[in-house]
């Protein structure tokens, strides 16, 4: 073998460089359980925030095809 401790060193710097990486992370120390519980109660504030918005009228600057 000629690649020595290149590639022990190549697995090194790839660790290394995705750690910071990745706004998800999977061990976030909750249950399923509670992990759905959390994206339901955001799904549910999404849907809110978005239908006021709607309710609000054309002034939200969206994507308004029908202005001229």
């Amino acid at each position: 073998m000629t690649r020595g401790n290149q590639r022990d060193r190549d697995r090194e710097r790839a660790q290394s460089r995705g750690g910071g990486k990745g706004g998800k992370n999977k061990d976030d120390g909750l249950t399923p359980e509670q992990r759905r519980e959390r994206d339901a109660k955001a799904l549910q504030e999404k849907a809110a925030k978005k239908a006021a918005q709607d309710a609000g009228g054309d002034s939200s600057g969206g994507n308004n095809k029908n202005k001229k």
